[in-house]
Formats: C-alpha cells, sequence, structure tokens
C-alpha cells in the first residue's frame, strides 16, 4: 500500500510538471523510480521510458487538436534524433550502474541551468539548420541513455534553433519525444528483465492524469515562477545523484 501510494504522488508531481512546463517529467520520473520506489538505475531509466511515451501520446491528442504541433520540424528532429536514441538505449544496458547516476545528475544540473535562462526566440529561416540536426541527434542520445523525454532541451532548442512560439514549440516537441522514446525501448529490448508493473503501471496513470491539473496550474502562475521552482528542485536532484555517484 505504501509503495503504491508513492507511486501515484510521485507520478502526480512528474504530471503536474509536464502539463505546467511542457517537459521536464521525465528528469523528475527517474530519480523518483530509484529513490523513492527502490528500481535499479537500468529499471529505471526503462521504466521512464515507457512512463514517458504514454504521457507524450496522452498529450499529442490535445495539442493536436490546438493545433499546436508542426509536423514537419518534429519529423525532422524526430529523424535526427532516431539513430542516437536506439544505440543510447542499447548501451545503457551496459554501463554502470554509478556512470548512469553520475550522467543523470550532469544532466539534471544542465537542464536546471537551461530553465533559469529567458528563452531568446529564433527566426524560421533557420529551420533546417546544422544546428537544429545536431540538437535532434543530442536529444535523441540523451532521451535512449537515461530514460527522459528530453522537453527541458527540446523546447528551448524548437524556440531558438526553429523559431517557433514557445507553445507551439511543447506541442512539436511531443512527437519527437515519443519517437525517441520508442526507439530506445525497442534498443532496450522492449519492457526488459526487473520491471515491477505495481509500479509503473499506476505511476504512469497518475502522471496522465495530472499532466491535465498542470495545464490549469501554469494558467495560475507565470512561466519564470514556475521554472524557477523547477529549477530548484533539479538542483537538488542533481546534487544527491551525484553525491550517490562518487560515495
Amino acid at each position: 500500500m505504501i509503495t503504491l501510494v508513492l507511486a501515484l504522488a510521485a507520478g502526480a508531481v512528474v504530471g503536474l510538471v509536464l502539463g505546467g512546463l511542457g517537459g521536464g517529467g521525465g528528469i523528475l520520473a527517474v530519480p523518483a523510480l530509484i529513490y523513492l520506489l527502490g528500481l535499479t538505475p537500468a529499471a529505471a531509466t526503462t521504466a521512464g521510458l515507457m512512463i514517458v511515451l504514454a504521457t507524450s501520446v496522452s498529450a499529442i491528442v490535445a495539442h493536436t487538436r490546438a493545433g499546436n504541433i508542426r509536423w514537419r520540424v518534429a519529423l525532422a528532429f524526430a529523424a535526427a534524433g532516431l539513430v542516437p536514441a536506439a544505440l543510447a538505449g542499447a548501451a545503457a544496458a551496459r554501463l554502470p550502474q554509478s556512470l548512469l547516476t553520475a550522467a543523470f545528475a550532469v544532466v539534471a544540473a544542465l537542464a536546471a541551468t537551461k530553465m533559469l535562462r529567458p528563452a531568446r526566440r529564433g527566426t524560421a529561416a533557420t529551420a533546417g539548420s546544422a544546428r537544429a540536426a545536431v540538437t535532434g541527434a543530442g536529444l535523441g542520445a540523451v532521451t535512449g541513455l537515461l530514460g527522459v523525454g528530453g522537453g527541458f532541451l527540446a523546447v528551448p532548442a524548437l524556440v531558438t534553433a526553429v523559431g517557433l512560439s514557445m507553445e507551439t514549440a511543447v506541442g512539436t516537441s511531443l512527437p519527437v519525444i515519443a519517437v525517441n522514446a520508442s526507439a530506445s525501448l525497442a534498443a532496450r529490448g522492449g519492457a526488459g528483465p526487473g520491471l515491477d508493473w505495481a509500479v509503473i503501471a499506476p505511476f504512469t496513470a497518475a502522471a496522465v492524469l495530472g499532466a491535465w491539473d498542470g495545464k490549469r496550474l501554469a494558467a495560475r502562475f507565470s512561466g519564470v515562477t514556475l521554472r524557477r521552482v523547477f529549477a530548484g528542485l533539479l538542483l537538488a536532484v542533481a546534487a544527491v545523484m551525484g553525491a550517490d555517484a562518487v560515495l
């Protein structure tokens, strides 16, 4: 019963972050699965991919109806990240647990830094630039290796390198995240052993439902305030996981 309550609570928080900020929920899901629910780093990253995939697919429907997805841009980013996501997903199962934890801590710290910087909008003319392709490939590699969706990387890249508005960038990032997560899961051999579905199922359900409340939360608070709170939380996660990797 305690495990169920923790899974539901953690999933709800992840969903709130996803709904409120359009990304970043996956980077909280993996630490929660490790430190609250007892999964190994390898199992947690695989479970994180499943959670990210489910929440992304559910959000795609709403954003498609709202007209927030630029499918040509999304497919270009997804194509750039497809192979890196698969290769990184296959490599993740062979890496030491401490190395995965350390890598996650570094990415969490970088994500917090990005959240604290104001986004600068680029121009639509840069949509086919090498920068966009490199960013898409990097996003796929991060998704495959660490089991996070990478919305915290994809959304700023779509704003600055492609010139999309924030709302459209959030919607356009979702198909990219879903494709990368699917490629990584396929490379890992699907679900794999060591996954506790009594944890993953309620966690995922709570995340999907929490995302809708996150949208309402975003309407009540400024984006700057939400990003600052989330950045502080990420810095705490980075510190804990960095110390865990060293010790």
